[in-house]
């Protein structure tokens, strides 16, 4: 039992210090905006701004302030109001009174086959005109020069499709604990500075900011494609790497940035609908997940008490790496490094989000998304 301990634990230290020295490397070479150099106003393509908005009346004038304060010539904000039942359609249109370009689109009924965010980004991008695109949420803010920076980041690194990494806000203990292993998790798994390599399968995608030319979305097939996807966002990346166009991530640390869900209540219900479905709703794969949560997160804290020797040395060993990556993403997220010591708790509640993920899809038979239920059956045919 020792053996297998020591065995064991001794691969635990060595995937950390790959993965971690991966990781460093890895994003040490995604572009950074800040070192983007802005175009001249002769030198910048149109540019629409698209978001859906559903019930975002508590942070929607803040988010839009950002998007019609642009230090940039020529771009358009299309906002969709999908069926909102509070304040967003008037909070949109009193901004598009004062503002010439922003177009307001309203939902008032969702047709068949659809999810509502991507029926609605769909038709933000019928009612736009750029020559790029930008997908993001109603919650984001964005710096006044961050469309002339991303544009420049795209055409220096020749990417048709460009993914900006921006800064979570966390508030709270509960909040930061989830946040930063989720972020530690994004970051370790997904991989984003391999998007861009060709003959990588890795893609990359995230809500809050896709940049991508809009001959090549409508070459990919526009949001059509992904009218049954929960994970759009990422889908989105897939579509493009399938589609054989170049597709990348840059790092644009605190000009683009939201508050994610408020307190760890929040997190969980938000991503109800997520978690399963980035699983691709088979239980081999949840299996697979929780299996490494439990084994490179929590696994060698548990065991450090209760081994000895060589085994204690590896536990230790995986510990300290662990610790020192989450202590690095809490402080890029202008959060304490102490967060680190809350690592193997951030992977117990992953576990119970995923779990109840799992659990209440296939409880219910499908997915309630923005007041809409969709049969799990129909989520399985729309999977990109």
């Amino acid at each position: 039992m020792h053996f297998f301990l020591s065995a064991l634990l001794g691969c635990i230290a060595l995937v950390w210090l790959l993965q971690s020295l991966r990781a460093a490397r890895g994003i040490g070479q995604l572009p950074r905006l800040a070192d983007a150099q802005p175009p001249a106003d002769p030198d910048c393509p149109s540019i629409s701004i698209l978001f859906a908005a559903r019930n975002e009346a508590e942070k929607l004038p803040a988010a839009v302030a950002t998007l019609l304060a642009q230090n940039y010539p020529h771009y358009e904000v299309v906002a969709v109001d999908d069926r909102s039942g509070d304040a967003t359609p008037q909070i949109l249109d009193e901004f598009a009174r004062t503002h010439e370009n922003l177009k307001v689109v309203h939902v008032a009924s969702l047709p068949r086959g659809w999810l509502g965010k991507p029926h609605g980004l769909q038709q933000a991008y019928e009612h736009s005109s750029g020559e790029w695109l930008i997908f993001t949420d109603a919650d984001v803010r964005f710096d006044p020069d961050v469309l002339r920076r991303a544009i420049a980041m795209a055409r220096a690194r020749a990417f048709d499709h460009l993914t900006l990494l921006g800064q979570v806000d966390m508030m709270g203990f509960w909040e930061t604990v989830t946040l930063t292993y989720f972020v530690l998790g994004f970051s370790l798994g997904v991989e984003a500075w391999r998007a861009s390599r060709p003959g990588s399968r890795r893609y990359v995608g995230v809500g809050s900011f896709q940049l991508v030319q809009r001959d090549v979305y409508e070459a990919i097939g526009t949001h059509r494609r992904l009218a049954m996807e929960v994970v759009d966002d990422m889908k989105l990346g897939k579509l493009v790497k399938q589609g054989g166009f170049r597709s990348g991530a840059g790092l644009a640390e605190d000009a683009v940035r939201l508050r994610w869900q408020a307190g760890l209540g929040n997190i969980i219900r938000g991503t109800t609908k997520n978690f399963f479905a980035a699983a691709s709703y088979r239980l081999s794969v949840v299996a697979c997940q929780m299996g490494g949560l439990l084994v490179f997160s929590v696994l060698p804290f548990a065991a450090l008490p209760f081994v000895h020797g060589m085994a204690r040395g590896f536990a230790l060993a995986a510990m300290l790496i662990a610790l020192a990556v989450h202590g690095s993403v809490a402080w890029i997220n202008r959060v304490s490094p102490l967060y680190a010591l809350t690592h193997p708790l951030g992977a117990l509640i992953f576990c119970y989000m995923l779990l109840r993920s799992t659990a209440v899809t296939l409880w219910q038979k499908g997915i309630v998304w923005r007041d809409t239920f969709y049969p799990l059956g129909d989520l399985k045919r729309g999977m990109v």
